[in-house]
């Protein structure tokens, strides 16, 4: 396929045969459904590195008098993304609006990591059928993970027809580009690409908030777990150059950001493709360690490539936070297996304790699935077995629901609904039992507090978060949010902290 046809966007009028046998070929051409065996045979000259992203002329007035909307499911990588596109509407002279209802283009940027995901983005096309009829001058476009795959783009082509724009992960920098063929046509425009995607940097943003700023260090996964759609929707490992991400923290840091988290689906992995330099995760954090921002985080993690070099650098603390968000997804090694996560549960405690030996004040919490083909119960005993072991400070717990195109999809769904929901439960029973207790440690204690902004339950009452990304809500001057805090802490609920302010803190590390 020549760069000519990568770029070009194809217009589809779903009512038209013609059109339908015009998108398969075109389909078959620019995307490929998810394949293991293809995918697995990724190589590094596909990805390209551009450093020239810039808003041509003929696309800058043409957001003028116009507002964009986006709603945004799924991960922080996802709501990284809508800040860039929020930035190039703005750069095309859009105007931000919080509702569909005086919006002129309006985004769902979508998340396919579970089906209940999917299922909100349809309920949403179907809520806003009536909305476009009664406008149809508005521009409705569909991106993000859902549009990677071929199922959902058929699935829109059949009975959302009404949509005007579907677009992948790989192209939201020819953003302004499909704009202008969607105002051009009254027909569909997807343009979705196959291609493994590139590094696009100087993209612009609009960020939420001038207090805490993602900064995605690198795209993609190579890991290929069985049960995980996002090798195949968000493409190969592919890392941004350093001094890129050390520039930008800089940057934020000079405009007065207190915490950066930085972003990668499967963060550890970062510079393992660098033919020219070796140069990992623990390597960028020792440079950000030196920069003048308070807290740094990153996620999400993945236990093969946690590496000694990084928990050697964590273990300096300073604007190294020492909460550490570690995915196990089962306590049973032969259902990792099956999940091919390709480690052990005896390598996993080993990790931890390695961490736990380096950093004695490290919190940890964990990713669990629920329910995978073939669990037994003694199976899902040794996740609950584990997790009193490690007693992570909290968990986010799933049923397994297969996702189309995985190897898991095509595993026999054994276990019952029934026992899959009762085995939730009685995870989440154990996890607020953990919580609770790590919880009520607290109390009587200092604690460090960004603070955001009001409490959502009550305006008279701040909230901000620990380093350990605890919730904290206290009473305070309104001056206090955006600047870090000391907080005695007088109770402990289960999932949040009450406290008294002392003082603003002082200094970084």
């Amino acid at each position: 396929m020549n760069e000519k046809q990568r770029l070009e966007s194809t217009q589809i009028n779903p009512a038209d045969k013609k059109s339908e046998k015009d998108f398969s070929k075109y389909f078959q051409a620019v995307y490929m459904p998810p394949s293991l065996k293809d995918a697995k045979k990724r190589g590094k000259e596909e990805v390209t590195y551009h450093k020239d992203f810039g808003i041509s002329e003929e696309f800058k007035e043409m957001g003028k008098g116009r507002k964009f909307y986006i709603r945004t499911y799924g991960c922080q990588m996802n709501e990284h993304d809508t800040e860039v596109m929020a930035g190039i509407f703005m750069a095309l002279g859009y105007e931000p609006t919080n509702g569909v209802e005086d919006a002129d283009v309006i985004l769902l940027n979508t998340c396919a990591i579970r089906e209940n995901a999917e299922n909100k983005v349809f309920g949403e096309l179907g809520h806003l059928k009536a909305l476009k009829k009664e406008r149809p001058d508005l521009l409705l476009g569909v991106c993000g993970c859902m549009s990677q795959e071929e199922s959902v783009v058929n699935r829109i082509l059949q009975k959302h027809s009404f949509v005007d724009m579907i677009f992948g992960t790989h192209n939201i920098h020819r953003l302004p580009h499909i704009l202008k063929e969607a105002y051009l046509s009254k027909e569909m425009v997807v343009e979705v690409w196959s291609k493994e995607g590139d590094v696009i940097e100087n993209l612009p943003r609009v960020r939420n908030g001038k207090i805490k700023a993602w900064v995605n260090i690198m795209y993609g996964c190579d890991k290929f777990c069985t049960y995980c759609i996002v090798p195949y929707t968000r493409g190969k490992e592919r890392s941004r150059r350093p001094e890129e991400i050390i520039q930008e923290v800089r940057h934020l840091a000079a405009e007065g950001y207190k915490e950066i988290t930085l972003l990668g689906q499967n963060v550890n992995a970062y510079g393992k493709d660098f033919e020219d330099i070796s140069y990992g995760l623990g390597d960028l954090m020792d440079e950000i360690y030196k920069i003048d921002i308070p807290r740094v985080r990153f996620m999400t993690s993945h236990p093969r490539d946690f590496d000694e070099r990084l928990i050697e650098v964590l273990a300096k603390g300073g604007n190294l936070l020492d909460h550490i968000h570690l995915p196990v997804q089962s306590g049973s090694s032969e259902i990792l297996k099956i999940m091919a996560r390709k480690y052990s549960r005896e390598h996993y405690v080993e990790l931890v304790n390695k961490i736990k030996e380096a950093i004695p004040t490290a919190s940890l919490t964990t990713d669990i699935i629920v329910g995978f083909p073939n669990e037994t119960e003694e199976q899902f005993e040794e996740t609950l077995s584990l997790y009193r072991e490690i007693e992570f400070d909290s968990a986010y717990t799933f049923i397994y629901s297969p996702r189309e195109g995985t190897p898991a999809a095509k595993m026999q769904d054994n276990v019952p609904l029934e026992v899959k929901k009762q085995r939730l439960q009685r995870l989440n029973d154990l996890v607020k039992e953990i919580a609770v207790k790590k919880m009520k440690e607290y109390e009587g204690q200092i604690v460090e507090v960004l603070v955001e902004g009001e409490s959502k339950n009550n305006p008279e009452i701040l909230a901000g978060y620990t380093s350990k990304s605890k919730l904290v809500n206290f009473k305070g001057p309104k001056s206090s949010v955006g600047k870090l805090v000391k907080v005695k802490v007088s109770k402990a609920n289960t999932w949040s902290l009450n406290g008294e302010i002392i003082e603003e803190a002082v200094g970084v590390k």
